[in-house]
């Protein structure tokens, strides 16, 4: 066991901590690479957009250069129009490895005039299975809207335009596991997901709607930048980064109430069918 922590240690150490407060909106040429997609992934107005393309051959995707181990992450999108049933747009944080750590959005289409579900996850050392879902107060193909990421060592809370959704709190010392060593990578992608995604794959892709796009700007990291070969470690008492101890409180505990109430379609903590042993301990925590 002494062994086993003085590795996970050693490999800590090798990540060195940049932390900056200032907004700074990225350049999607310098940030991120297009990794899927043959062409269908576009970067545009000298990289201050950028398009994912899904038609019936191929989706597209891309990812962050850099890797993160906490940090707040702001992107602005833009969803697909019209009638995006069987369709995904996913954008998340997720790092490597059969043991994975994942934040999830996941957006799932619909058909015209029905709402997109915004679709939440939080995996731990490879298991997820704590969905929330949600409707949106607005429509998220008209305009740009931001989608957020805190991630702290108390929680993660996942806001749109600033109104926190969800909370996932760090209850480790309880015994639910929180992710907090491996640093992850943003990435997102447009898929075809019509087995599922669409009132349980009743709705199928309508193919005479393609391309279907979804645009990207505004991407904003103040965060802990992972570089191997480092001798410091990542955050640390140091760290004087606002985001670094912000935590729920009762101003953003009354918005994010009013979403639940109002706004959520679907939370694994209250969905007693699935757990007829009991809810995760996760779930009985204040």
């Amino acid at each position: 066991m002494a062994s086993l922590l003085s590795t996970k240690l050693a490999i800590l150490l090798l990540f060195v901590c940049l932390v900056s407060d200032s907004f700074v909106s990225a350049n999607f040429y310098n940030d991120f690479d297009i990794t899927w997609g043959d062409g269908r992934g576009k970067i545009l107005d000298n990289g201050n957009l950028l398009t994912l393309s899904l038609d019936k051959s191929s989706g597209s995707g891309f990812e962050s250069r850099n890797e993160y181990l906490f940090g707040k992450i702001d992107m602005q999108l833009k969803l697909v129009p019209g009638n995006s049933a069987g369709t995904v747009t996913a954008y998340y944080l997720s790092s490597k490895g059969t043991k994975w750590d994942e934040i999830d959005f996941e957006f799932l289409g619909n058909l015209s005039g029905d709402p997109y579900i915004l679709h939440t996850n939080v995996f731990t050392q490879g298991k997820g299975n704590r969905e929330q879902q949600f409707y949106l107060w607005f429509d998220p193909t008209a305009d740009f809207h931001t989608y957020s990421i805190l991630w702290n060592p108390q929680l993660i809370l996942f806001s749109v335009d600033g109104i926190p959704i969800r909370e996932f709190k760090n209850t480790e010392s309880k015994g639910v596991p929180f992710p907090n060593n491996q640093p992850m990578r943003i990435h997102s992608s447009l898929w075809n997901a019509d087995d599922w995604a669409t009132r349980g794959g009743l709705v199928k892709t309508d193919w005479s709607q393609a391309p279907f796009i979804a645009s990207y700007r505004n991407f904003n990291a103040q965060a802990c930048v992972a570089k191997p070969g480092s001798p410091s470690s990542c955050g640390g008492s140091g760290s004087t980064a606002s985001w670094w101890s912000e935590v729920v409180d009762s101003s953003k505990q009354e918005r994010l109430k009013w979403v639940q109430k109002n706004y959520m379609v679907y939370n694994y903590c209250s969905d007693s069918k699935r757990f007829p042993q009991g809810y995760p301990p996760e779930c009985n925590m204040g």
